[in-house]
C-alpha cells in the first residue's frame, strides 16, 4: 500500500484502508471511527468538510462499512 492521505478536510493521516466504493474519498482509521459513532444518518458531504452532526453505532458500522470497505 502506498501513500493515501485521508480526504477528509483537516486530517493529516496518510495511511488510509478505506476507499469509498465510487472512488470519491480515502478515509483513515480515525475518521471513520468518528463517522461510524455518528450513526448513518450523517451527511457525508458534510463530514467530510468538518461540519459533523449525528449519533449512533451498532447498525451504523455495517453501513459505513459498504461504504468504505477494506482495501485487500
Amino acid at each position: 500500500m502506498g501513500v493515501l492521505a485521508c480526504d477528509r478536510y483537516g486530517c493529516t493521516n496518510i495511511m488510509c484502508d478505506r476507499l469509498q466504493k465510487d472512488g470519491t474519498w480515502y478515509l483513515c482509521h480515525e475518521c471513520f471511527d468518528e463517522l461510524v459513532t455518528l450513526g448513518h444518518n450523517v451527511n457525508l458531504d458534510k463530514f467530510m468538510d468538518r461540519e459533523v452532526v449525528g449519533t449512533d453505532v451498532a447498525s451504523s458500522r455495517a453501513y459505513w462499512n459498504e461504504i468504505f470497505p477494506l482495501r485487500h
